[in-house]
């Protein structure tokens, strides 16, 4: 008997303690979080200025302030952020301050856009040469690995995994992937080769040389896979949102995010990515136009606008315009040459990029 009374005691306090932390938790703030001049709007190196609004003059310990994860400061004789934003991440973020006053501690927060300070640069191309490109691959993501290329080539039922010589258009090896996976982009880091599908949320592992599969890896955050590069350390991944995620080199999960932003917009749709000295080109699906992205802040640095390349094709009557575009882009390292295709192009063009 007794214990079954300390079992319900034991039930009615743990009821009566949640109650009361769900009523605290619901209760609404007496201080809140303003901007100066009600600014939800930045640009890069501009200056943010926030104060904690305090209606009903209580005693305030201390305020901290955070630029999404990032701490800003903590305040004790002052409840007023001055922040000037310098070399922080673009695109949608968070100011939070988190105010400890004499009775709680309440959490408030304001969504903010953080803009690049000045637009793109724009370029143009010029073709320096030309080689074959298999007519029936749908192109996903191309990527060197010394003088060699590799391809991931999409759609459901025809998805492969293909290693190519570039003077030839010779297929060197291949594999299918299961008809159940659409293939999207891939990228090669310390001789693995990673490979993504696109609605299945699962990425392949690859041993570089013989193609056999080694490992798989889900995507966690996101919901689709679209294209993939590297730097040498770490992996970015675009999955069609405005978000290009960080990945760790281990076990593939999703750290952070940046997100690609110009000077008045944060952009979104970027498919096939490459790591080209220091930067991100990323083109745009279903547009002829590459991004240079900034992977430190996510500013878009520069538009190389490819109008016209599709023109130079051999089987142009043959393609679908809204599906079998610009989709390609492999920069060879050690020659220090760009080059772009498309889905089902039947060429592979060496470029020039040219300021315009």
């Amino acid at each position: 008997m007794m214990n079954k009374f300390n079992l319900l005691l034991l039930f009615i306090l743990n009821f009566l303690f949640f109650s009361c932390g769900s009523n605290n938790a619901n209760k609404k703030s007496d201080f809140s979080l303003q901007i100066k001049e009600k600014k939800s709007e930045f640009k890069l190196n501009e200056q943010l200025e926030a104060s904690i609004v305090n209606s009903k003059n209580k005693q305030i310990d201390s305020v901290s302030f955070y630029f999404g994860d990032l701490y800003l400061q903590n305040s004790k004789n002052g409840n007023n952020l001055q922040f000037k934003l310098n070399d922080v991440l673009l695109g949608k973020q968070v100011l939070k301050a988190i105010v400890y006053s004499e009775e709680s501690i309440d959490t408030l927060s304001k969504n903010i856009k953080v803009l690049n300070s000045n637009a793109p640069k724009v370029y143009t191309y010029e073709i320096v040469n030309t080689f074959p490109h298999d007519v029936t691959s749908y192109t996903q993501g191309l990527e060197f690995h010394g003088d060699t290329l590799y391809e991931s080539i999409g759609q459901y039922g025809k998805s492969k995994l293909r290693k190519v010589a570039l003077e030839t258009g010779e297929t060197l090896k291949e594999i299918k992937l299961d008809d159940q996976y659409f293939a999207e982009g891939l990228t090669i880091l310390n001789d693995k080769l990673y490979q993504l599908t696109w609605q299945e949320g699962e990425g392949f592992i690859y041993n570089l040389n013989t193609f056999e599969k080694t490992g798989t890896f889900g995507y966690n955050q996101s919901k689709e896979g679209w294209g993939l590069c590297n730097n040498g350390d770490k992996i970015f991944k675009s999955d069609g949102t405005e978000k290009i995620w960080i990945l760790d080199p281990e076990t593939l999960a999703e750290q952070n995010y940046i997100q690609p932003t110009t000077h008045k917009s944060v952009s979104t749709k970027f498919n096939e990515l490459e790591w080209v000295d220091g930067m991100i080109y990323a083109n745009t699906y279903q547009l002829p136009s590459v991004a240079i992205i900034n992977p430190a802040t996510g500013g878009i640095e520069g538009i190389i606008n490819f109008k016209g390349l599709d023109k130079e094709l051999g089987n142009t009557d043959d393609l679908d315009p809204n599906n079998d575009v610009l989709n390609g882009i492999a920069y060879n390292r050690t020659s220090k040459k760009l080059y772009v295709t498309g889905k089902r192009w039947d060429k592979i063009f060496e470029v020039k990029i040219i300021r315009k």
